[in-house]
């Protein structure tokens, strides 16, 4: 179901966005194509004599999902800028459409487009609503208009600064711009920001009113008076403002992408009588000098500069010879061994995938089946390929099979009785200075090891599910890890074409220490009465790829609980008890294990499919009838995961700020656009994190103090990759 409907009333189109399974609308690329899709049918049926843009929702719009950013076709190149620039001028080309609405070069045969909001419209989607010729909200107290996402360090996008500073003062601009404030619909009225009030019933009646009572009259808007009769004139190209960036950073006491923005804004305030085109081309270019600036972490660093430093050998130790493994064994057939076997497999390597009992072995090889399959559907490889990498795996239930190899991984069950029994097997059969890896995602490697017979030689290797296709492996190294175990392993990771972070030993490594709070502080959320689309969806709109109570259903709802469990036991008294912990066991013990029994937070059909949350929610968890501010939810799920990010650093687990980054957006995906959780600190700037950690500690208690690290960095003026403000 796209996620705009389009039907004709009496000669006028009215488009009204109703994302499907979502509790609020959210701007990604496929609802801009679905928009203009929508906008080009209207502008060209000669039967049509107007439009109204609406929402089917009870608020018009929550902003963008900024992770469509990382979807931007070559952004991941070398000429990425030129790349994000034309990504983000298909925005700004929409709403010039909507702007202009089929008008001639004589300024004559536009069709009056009018937008109404009945409910909060914020971001992309206030920008929409800005090109259009009139915006008609209703008398709804609660609705407002605003973008907040400067708060969270991404400018607007759409041409909405330079469509905003034409409309209203500058106060007001720098309040919404750069304060990320928001305005009532009745004081948007007095500002000129929007045109009429009416009720919520006259809303469509009146929009098409007047589009009836203009269609012949001028609805050229007054900055276009003077166009330009040739588009040559006006620029198309990214050019760079590298210069002006680092001036701009010099002169400001503001932090993170504020300098930067300021001057964007001062800039185009100052040429704010300039042809319009040109306004807008020099908006886009601003925007994406901010956004790709060297200052900046921004997701074009990590992955185009971290990234590729990582998957060299950056954390490996100096003075171990490098030797290709040629033979490796799995202990453990199950999901994620069987993953390892055929990322393993593929590129050359012979492997002894062995199991407790045929059975689990010929799961092991049904797995394997399948990843062919699907490597074979979507042209991966040939088919005389698929038959040598199933060739290379060996399956056994005998330790003796794997003398010879040159690494083994085991992959059993999370229980460190089963992981030590099956060490000890192992170790009796291999050389003595192969070195032995335990893939665990929570359980702590310095005391795995003592299972082994030289814990020099024992470490850690974290794979994500899946196997083959995430890209991330966390290495962990145990307190008596070797230089040669962690060599090799970063070896073998590159060698299967993956790339690999390395962390101390410490409950939960690093990525899971990240994940597990983000979850549980949504899940709080459903016991303090928020909608659970609003969590999810607010998770969206940060750039996440899923929300948390998706991802607890996609890891498993009981696997939560088991990890709870178990981490209570450990810490005893010490285990700050939540709401989490309640609904979680709540959950499981009504059966709902998540996406792998088909019942969890949300429902699903017999093939896995979801279609929408469970209605038992509601009844367990009643939903209040004052919902949050999206802004706080969103630095309420970013913080969590980032301050966790913090701590690791400050503890030692993390050695590396850019195997923090990488692994946060490669690993979970933490808002890709921002580089992840330090880029995004340096993004927003140290003053902007301590404020929001501050704020949240005093509503919600404890666990968003900011450790003194972050402290240190705002008094130095710094941050993680920016040493000296002034450079």
């Amino acid at each position: 179901m796209p996620d705009f409907q389009y039907e004709i009333n009496d000669g006028v189109a009215v488009i009204s966005w109703n994302t499907p399974t979502r509790n609020m609308n959210i701007m990604d690329l496929q609802s801009l194509s679905d928009l203009e899709i929508k906008i080009d049918k209207a502008l060209s049926d000669n039967d049509v004599i107007g439009v109204i843009i609406t929402s089917g929702k009870s608020n018009f719009s929550g902003g963008l999902d900024l992770g469509c950013i990382s979807k931007i076709p070559g952004i991941i190149s070398e000429n990425y800028q030129e790349n994000l620039f034309k990504g983000l001028k298909v925005f700004t080309n929409l709403t010039r459409k909507i702007e202009l609405a089929g008008i001639n070069n004589k300024d004559t045969g536009g069709k009056p487009i009018v937008c109404t909001l009945d409910g909060d419209a914020l971001g992309v989607g206030f920008g929409i609503a800005l090109s259009c010729h009139k915006i008609f909200v209703s008398d709804n107290p609660k609705g407002k208009i605003g973008f907040p996402d400067i708060l969270i360090g991404m400018p607007p996008v759409a041409g909405s600064i330079s469509r905003l500073i034409r409309k209203i003062n500058k106060e007001l601009c720098i309040s919404l711009l750069q304060n990320g404030e928001y305005i009532n619909f009745e004081n948007a009225i007095k500002h000129g920001l929007v045109d009429e009030m009416k009720s919520s019933d006259e809303l469509i009646p009146f929009a098409m009113q007047w589009i009836k009572s203009n269609l012949k009259k001028n609805i050229i808007k007054p900055w276009d008076m003077e166009r330009y009769s040739s588009e040559d004139k006006i620029p198309k190209k990214f050019s760079s403002l590298e210069d002006e960036i680092k001036q701009a950073n010099k002169k400001s006491s503001l932090k993170g992408i504020h300098p930067s923005f300021r001057a964007m804004f001062e800039d185009l305030y100052k040429n704010k009588n300039i042809n319009f085109d040109e306004a807008l081309w020099s908006e886009l270019n601003w925007l994406v000098n901010i956004l790709t600036h060297s200052t900046q972490n921004s997701m074009i660093k990590t992955l185009h500069v971290h990234k590729p430093a990582l998957d060299k050998g950056a954390s490996r130790p100096p003075g171990v010879e490098c030797e290709p493994i040629k033979k490796i064994g799995i202990l453990g057939a199950g999901m994620m061994g069987a993953g390892i076997a055929f990322v393993s497999a593929k590129v050359g390597v012979d492997v002894v995938l062995l199991d407790q009992n045929q059975e689990g072995v010929d799961r092991g090889l049904h797995s394997v089946k399948r990843m062919l399959d699907q490597g074979l559907k979507r042209s991966k490889f040939s088919a005389e390929d698929a038959k040598n990498i199933f060739e290379r795996i060996l399956p056994t239930v005998k330790y003796e099979d794997l003398n010879g190899c040159d690494l083994i991984i085991e992959a059993v069950f999370e229980d460190p009785k089963i992981k030590s029994l099956v060490t000890q097997s192992a170790e009796a059969e291999i050389s003595k200075g192969v070195i032995f890896a335990t893939n665990t995602s929570t359980l702590p490697i310095s005391e795995l090891a003592k299972a082994s017979c030289n814990q020099s030689q024992y470490i850690g290797i974290h794979f994500f599910s899946p196997v083959h296709l995430m890209n991330l492996v966390e290495i962990i190294k145990g307190k008596n890890t070797g230089n040669k175990a962690v060599a090799v392993a970063l070896d073998f990771v590159k060698q299967i074409k993956k790339t690999p972070i390395v962390v101390n030993d410490e409950r939960y490594f690093y990525a899971n220490r990240c994940i597990l709070p983000y979850i549980n502080e949504g899940i709080r959320m459903l016991d303090e009465g928020f909608e659970p689309g609003l969590i999810d969806d607010a998770a969206k709109l940060m750039g996440m790829p899923v929300g948390p109570l998706q991802l607890a259903d996609e890891i498993s709802i009981e696997l939560c609980f088991k990890i709870m469990k178990a981490t209570r036991a450990a810490m005893g008294d010490s285990y700050p008890i939540s709401a989490a912990d309640t609904i979680v066991e709540k959950m499981c013990s009504e059966g709902r294990m998540g996406r792998k029994n088909l019942k969890g937070f949300y429902v699903y059909d017999e093939n896995g499919k979801r279609s929408g949350f469970w209605e038992g929610l509601s009844a367990q968890w009643s939903v209040s009838s004052n919902q949050p501010d999206i802004t706080e939810v969103k630095c309420r799920l970013a913080m969590t995961q980032t301050l966790e990010a913090l701590r690791a650093l400050e503890e030692g687990v993390l050695e590396d700020i850019r195997e923090g980054d990488v692994g946060a957006v490669l690993g979970w995906g933490f808002q890709p656009w921002s580089g992840g959780p330090f880029g995004w600190v340096d993004m927003i700037g140290t003053e902007r994190a301590i404020n929001i950690c501050e704020n949240l500690t005093e509503k919600f208690g404890p666990r968003f103090i900011a450790p003194k690290l972050l402290y240190n960095l705002d008094r130095l003026g710094e941050g993680f990759y920016i040493k000296e403000k002034n450079n």
